[in-house]
């Protein structure tokens, strides 16, 4: 039996996220019958978003600041490396999203009773329990690629009573054996929509999904409506996820790129700043916008010294790249080689957002075709073009 105290402590993060707005009163039942605490390991890493550090936290040493943090709107990562890493300086791998995240996204998936709903991540199985407790575990199905990831979702869900089904296989196969469901939501991030999710969805069902290119980590969350063998929708905002691992960055490294260092490359100097390329926050739509634009470019963000930062661009189809040395005053540097002229069409890219208004994440959509080809556009979906 829950004491006063207790209760009140569970009401605590349900409070704060409905102040905020983070969260829809309809979900304030689901969050308390599964608080984020009951679906967090003894050890964890609490994630500061903006400084990219994390914070290893023991519940057995420190159990009012693992209460804290589990409370708290932060993302917390569970697993390093696939498994395999102990902690900060590996590949963050699984995690628990920051709440207000999550509960914007149940908000775009708007589930109805009755609803069938299929999950891509299973993740600590926080998510499918609050689906669980909104909508019945009967009608919850989570998928999870990692089996140890996997068998502690499960049993963290059946000792809430919330343990619906849980799948220990790749998400991006979904579950034929369970469709059709009227919703689908991934909480791993995705550069290419697989199929068989729309497949898998009714007529006239939702998906919601972390969706980005591979130019940058800039995702943002589409609200996609199935019909007619394809699903369309909005962008609704941004995000940051870890990736399906099928679709994880194909990246051979920058020694593959520039062996011998820029100074075989063609020099130019180009009018951009730091605020014209990477935005003033990390939420700022330039490089999601930058991403749809070029395809086949990856951006990587040096650190900056002296009042200079480089930033580099990688092709994915071929050995091109390009860097720009940004300047704290004055023109920027820029190095290109390779058969594309990369720092070109960033350049060509920004101009066109500048030229267009410079536009949000809010007013592109997506629209993902039955055989899974993708197109982007921004407020009119007859005007697309691929990605």
């Amino acid at each position: 039996m829950v004491t006063t105290d207790g209760a009140g402590e569970r009401a605590a993060p349900a409070r704060s996220l409905a102040a905020s707005g983070a969260m829809t009163p309809d979900w304030s039942s689901a969050l308390l019958a599964a608080p984020r605490s009951d679906f967090l390991p003894e050890v964890f890493w609490a994630h500061d978003m903006d400084s990219g550090e994390s914070t290893r936290v023991d519940r057995r040493t420190e159990p009012d600041v693992w209460e804290d943090y589990a409370c708290a709107d932060v993302a917390i990562v569970t697993q390093w490396d696939d498994g395999a890493g102990a902690g900060p300086g590996g590949v963050p791998t699984s995690s628990a999203s920051m709440p207000s995240v999550v509960f914007r996204m149940l908000a775009a998936l708007d589930v109805r009773p009755g609803n069938r709903v299929l999950e891509i991540g299973t993740g600590t199985g926080w998510n499918a329990g609050l689906l669980a407790a909104r909508l019945g575990a009967r009608n919850v199905t989570s998928v999870e690629i990692d089996p140890q990831v996997a068998d502690t979702a499960r049993e963290r869900l059946n000792a809430a009573r919330l343990l619906g089904t849980v799948l220990t296989r790749d998400g991006a196969l979904g579950d034929p054996a369970g469709a059709p469901f009227h919703r689908v939501i991934a909480t791993a991030g995705v550069r290419k929509l697989p199929p068989a999710w729309i497949e898998q969805t009714r007529e006239g069902g939702l998906i919601v999904a972390p969706w980005g290119t591979h130019y940058s980590n800039a995702d943002a969350v589409v609200r996609l409506e199935v019909g007619g063998g394809r699903a369309s929708g909005k962008f609704v905002g941004p995000a940051e996820f870890m990736k399906l691992r099928a679709q994880r960055l194909p990246f051979p490294g920058h020694e593959a790129y520039v062996p011998d260092g820029v100074d075989s490359a063609d020099h130019s100097q180009a009018e951009v700043t730091e605020a014209d390329l990477l935005g003033v926050d990390r939420f700022d739509a330039v490089a999601f916008v930058l991403g749809l634009r070029v395809r086949g470019c990856h951006q990587a963000v040096a650190a900056k010294r002296e009042g200079s930062r480089p930033v580099w661009f990688y092709g994915l189809t071929d050995r091109s790249w390009a860097c720009v040395m940004l300047h704290d005053g004055g023109k920027a540097d820029v190095w290109q080689a390779g058969p594309r002229r990369l720092w070109d069409e960033v350049a060509k890219a920004l101009d066109w957002w500048r030229d267009a208004g410079r536009p949000g994440i809010g007013r592109f959509g997506l629209t993902v075709r039955a055989d899974g080809g993708q197109l982007v556009w921004l407020d009119d979906s007859e005007d697309a073009w691929p990605v």
